[in-house]
């Protein structure tokens, strides 16, 4: 699957459910949530992203995980508030080659 097109739809993903992690109030201060991440589940930022919400306004998207394999998605707002917005198991490492530039596979 390209790697883009895999980015954005999880980034489309986050932002849909940013919105209800929102509405269900685990948001909190980032250096809170990251601090919770590493305490509570051992989990550190394993890869990040840009998207916007339905306004335009930039968040970051990052996905936490441990080596045990638990995995949290973070929605990092503009004034600093990040959202938990999914959990689970079984997070995995994958590397992938990235098609040649104009390859359409």
């Amino acid at each position: 699957m390209d790697k883009t097109l895999f980015a954005l739809s999880l980034g489309f993903g986050g932002l849909i459910l940013a919105t209800r992690a929102a509405e269900a109030a685990q948001c909190a201060p980032r250096d809170q949530v990251v601090a919770g991440l590493a305490t509570r589940f051992a989990e550190s930022r394993r890869a990040a992203g840009l998207t916007a919400d339905a306004n335009g306004r930039a968040q970051v998207l990052e996905i936490f995980a441990s080596e045990g394999g638990s995995w949290t998605l973070v929605v990092t707002l503009p004034d600093g508030t990040a959202c938990l917005v999914a959990s689970g198991e079984a997070w995995q490492e994958i590397t992938e080659e990235l098609p040649a530039k104009g390859d359409p596979a």
